[in-house]
């Protein structure tokens, strides 16, 4: 436990800051969480960072994450980021051909999904910063993420009897999970009360999918992990394990949050 506080503290305050700053550190920020994230996804598939498919895996991660702008102005004859992925596509497929099937059809899957899961998720987390609320809107959605993990934590080890979903994560149930989806409504008729961002019956909508999809962005981890059979996805916060470890939630929910248009 103290690991975690002092990682925790030693972390969380310049991740807090350069949240309150936004702009190019920021920007810079969502890139390294996103090269962090793309690593470990690689490292659990025993990967490695130079090799073809590694190298791939990372440009590809780079250009999804990379803001808008900043693509129109590299790639002046492409109309949209979706003309490398088909191009990282064709490539890595070729590279079954080439490689006599040692890298095959589901590694080629598993390089693409993965850049698409790290690129995306930390795209949408520079885009909600960047909207003209986007700092409020950000607090707000961690604030959210925080209160579900706690909610659920606390009611779980106080109510919790019927697992959630033990072949994957057999601590969790489904206790703490409802416990969790209503600690964040309570946050976010609280949050509204001290700033009103939206209105109440929007916010409580915001938060139960926050709630609901953080969770199971969290699951969604936890079964990838298991699958790799790995305790955590990385090292880089002693006492937390990796970024995907720490952000889950966060890359599963906001790109959700961005697709209904409620952010």
């Amino acid at each position: 436990m103290k690991q975690r506080i002092i990682t925790a503290i030693v972390a969380g305050i310049p991740l807090v800051l350069l949240v309150m700053v936004g702009g190019l550190p920021f920007t810079f920020l969502s890139i390294f969480l996103a090269f962090i994230a793309i690593s470990e996804l690689l490292k659990m598939k025993k990967t490695a960072y130079l090799s073809p498919p590694g190298i791939i895996a990372f440009l590809l991660t780079f250009i999804i994450v990379m803001p808008d702008d900043w693509y129109d102005q590299i790639f002046i004859y492409s109309n949209h980021k979706i003309d490398f992925f088909l191009f990282a596509l064709l490539l890595l497929l070729s590279l079954t051909v080439i490689s006599k099937n040692r890298f095959n059809f589901d590694e080629v899957s598993f390089v693409l999904m993965s850049s698409l899961y790290a690129g995306f998720g930390f795209y949408y987390f520079y885009a909600t910063r960047m909207m003209p609320e986007g700092l409020p809107t950000l607090i707000f959605v961690l604030l959210l993420i925080w209160a579900t993990d706690s909610g659920a934590y606390f009611t779980g080890r106080a109510m919790g009897k019927r697992k959630l979903w033990p072949e994957i994560s057999p601590n969790k149930t489904v206790e703490g999970a409802l416990g969790g989806v209503l600690s964040a409504v309570a946050v976010s008729i609280l949050f509204q009360l001290f700033y009103p961002l939206f209105d109440f019956t929007t916010a409580i909508m915001i938060a139960a999918i926050v709630a609901v999809f953080g969770q199971v962005g969290d699951l969604v981890e936890s079964a990838l992990k298991r699958h790799y059979g790995v305790k955590d996805s990385g090292q880089l916060l002693p006492g937390h394990g990796g970024i995907l470890d720490r952000f889950d939630s966060l890359i599963f929910v906001l790109p959700i949050l961005h697709l209904f248009h409620l952010v």
